[in-house]
């Protein structure tokens, strides 16, 4: 991968090349700021308990 790639900062929106050391943030301050939002249970990762597995072969939802 080429380090000359650019994104925006998730938190401040600010360009952001590849080879920064914070990537994909843009500075220790917005780092910080996301891990703190992820222990804060600001962010959190949606509950799949309620999805219906499904079958290998045929990607059809298993019924039970």
């Amino acid at each position: 991968m080429s380090k000359g790639i650019i994104v925006k900062c998730p938190m401040c929106k600010t360009s952001v090349k590849r080879c920064n050391e914070y990537f994909p943030f843009c500075s220790p301050r917005c780092q910080t700021t996301d891990l703190g939002n992820w222990a804060s249970d600001t962010y959190s990762i949606p509950d799949r308990s309620d999805a219906q597995p499904y079958d290998d072969d045929e990607g059809q939802p298993v019924i039970h």
